[in-house]
């Protein structure tokens, strides 16, 4: 506070309304192929609708990445996917194709060809682009294929008439030409009217108007070089002087349309595991990527099963905020008998990381594939994953997400092995979640151990995901103490921050008691004097209940029941 020299009022706003902030627990994270979309950037999704939108419908080769990926979100709604590069390259114009991964990588590109695919894969082969320039009496556009798409003929923009330029309009069309994107060759992707070769045209709202900028702005394409065709584009409208005489786009040039087939794109749409650990290194920063979920399809086509997933399990420990959830391969289990399924299964398990912060489940789901009418096997992971983000909607992150009340899995037709009591003990002991169904009670998360091999209380899913919980939010509440004092008034602010919040856990049954230590006991003149603040935290988590005893006991009629139960 600054003292006062002379007299007068002075207003001063202190803020101690500081409060532990609620975190999410509910984002799942996926890296798989796809048919299109960006290459190696995280993209969110929030419904089934949209992953299909933007990476593409499922064939033979994506269908497992997508229903895994498509399974997550029938429990939740928000999705972080990552499409790994798998030899894929975009389609161009002129034949020769070009790996384009995503925005970043095209602006360090240098290109040769008129239009390139928007995303790698063999999707841009489908596309046809014919680009009409403004012509003297609208002779070039009157012969034009397109022309009845647009409502007149491309001439002179306002832009450009305004600094004295003239003919400087484009229309351009994206044709679905083969069908392989809509399903219907012929369909129109993409229309653009009235677009300016000139580089600093606006449109009358304000934004570019100059052609690759809208071209670029679509979901079907990226812009190259100027065709020669063109021979002025790219020039301002500065100073009136955009072409070598009067401003005339058309000077020594004689219009034609332009058309192009996109070829030589290609996908092989089957990542080897070292593709898939590329694509989860984007979650690995817990700072800059919030993901809570983590999944895989477990061995990556070509790759390593235990690889892929002693991967997912590394950056879910690493990170300390997430889960990462691990299915078995699918031929570890699918038309296999139970033993073994079973066998194969604990085999699998046996090679994977000890953490507590890995689930395992047991086996593959056949599911319907609507895009292709017929049934797959997928694995479970994108289903328990989709359980966890089930519970937080429908309870809390600290309860289990497994049995009849929240661990019915939806959508599934079939699940490869059933296992029998002695099967769940089998894969229970190995740290392994069995899926089971139930005449009538439908297929169901029969465990919630996490993939810890020691016991203890973080043994189980549930307290697992209620440390997260408390450990995320509350270090988010403690990066506001950062640079305070080491004093009892800091000490204290963060005692009557913490003890509400915790309060607020145990009223919703997440844990029994608790104590928050933060004085002069662990914060000795040592520790201030090191500049560090200590506090100590200490928590009893409620336990999910796994096994149950009924005692049925027959008396004689003529018993009291206080003296056999003793009360």
């Amino acid at each position: 506070m600054a003292f006062q020299v002379s007299p007068g009022v002075q207003v001063r706003e202190i803020d101690l309304t500081n409060v532990v902030p609620a975190v999410s627990t509910s984002i799942g994270g996926f890296a798989g192929a796809f048919n299109w979309g960006p290459v190696e950037e995280i993209i969110t999704v929030g419904s089934e609708k949209e992953l299909a939108t933007i990476f593409g419908t499922p064939d033979a080769n994506t269908a497992v990445h997508f229903l895994t990926a498509a399974s997550f979100l029938k429990y939740g709604n928000a999705l972080k996917v990552v499409r790994v590069a798998t030899g894929n390259l975009n389609a161009a114009a002129g034949g020769v194709g070009t790996l384009i991964k995503n925005e970043a990588d095209y602006e360090e590109a240098t290109l040769s060809d008129t239009f390139y695919a928007k995303y790698p894969g063999t999707l841009g082969n489908s596309i046809l682009v014919s680009v009409c320039p403004a012509s003297t009496n609208d002779t070039v556009f009157n012969g034009w294929a397109y022309a009845d798409e647009f409502t007149s003929a491309p001439g002179t923009s306002t832009w450009a008439s305004a600094r004295g330029a003239s003919n400087d309009e484009l229309h351009i069309i994206v044709i679905d030409e083969d069908g392989l994107i809509t399903g219907r060759p012929g369909d129109i992707l993409a229309r653009h009217a009235f677009v300016s070769q000139a580089a600093d045209a606006k449109a009358d709202d304000g934004t570019s108007n100059y052609y690759p900028d809208v071209v670029n702005a679509d979901g079907w394409l990226w812009f190259g070089a100027h065709d020669a065709l063109l021979a002025h584009a790219g020039v301002t409208t500065l100073n009136h002087a955009v072409a070598p005489e009067a401003g005339d786009f058309l000077d020594g040039v004689t219009p034609a349309v332009m058309t192009s087939s996109l070829t030589a794109g290609t996908d092989d749409n089957a990542p080897t595991a070292g593709e898939v650990a590329l694509g989860f290194d984007l979650f690995e920063d817990a700072e800059s990527v919030d993901v809570n979920l983590l999944f895989a399809v477990p061995g990556a086509d070509g790759g390593d099963d235990v690889t892929v997933a002693n991967d997912l399990l590394g950056i879910a420990t690493a990170r300390k905020d997430c889960v990462a959830f691990i299915s078995p391969p699918v031929e570890d289990t699918a038309n296999k008998s139970n033993a073994d399924a079973v066998a194969n299964v604990k085999a699998f398990a046996d090679q994977l990381t000890s953490t507590s912060y890995g689930v395992i489940d047991s086996t593959a789901l056949k599911v319907y594939d609507k895009y292709n009418d017929v049934y797959r096997w997928i694995p479970a992971a994108g289903h328990t994953a989709g359980l966890c983000a089930n519970t937080d909607n429908v309870a809390d992150a600290w309860f289990s997400p497994a049995g009849y009340t929240r661990g019915q899995l939806l959508g599934v037709t079939k699940i490869a092995v059933n296992p029998k009591q002695a099967d769940r003990d089998t894969l229970y002991k190995a740290r392994v979640n069995p899926i089971t169904s139930f005449p009538g009670q439908g297929i169901v998360l029969f465990g919630d151990k996490t993939a810890q091999a020691k016991p203890s209380a973080f043994d189980r899913i549930n307290v697992r995901r209620l440390f997260i919980v408390l450990e995320k939010a509350i270090a988010t509440a403690a990066k506001y103490q950062l640079f305070e004092f080491n004093d009892e008034f800091t000490r204290a602010m963060f005692r009557n921050m913490v003890e509400p919040f915790l309060r607020d856990v145990k009223g919703r049954r997440g844990i029994t008691d608790f104590a928050v230590v933060c004085d002069e006991t662990n914060n000795t003149g040592q520790i201030i004097d090191t500049n560090q603040f200590v506090a100590d935290i200490y928590i009893k988590p409620a336990r999910s209940i796994n096994f149950i005893t009924l005692n049925f006991i027959a008396t004689r009629t003529g018993v009291e029941f206080s003296e056999i139960i003793g009360q």
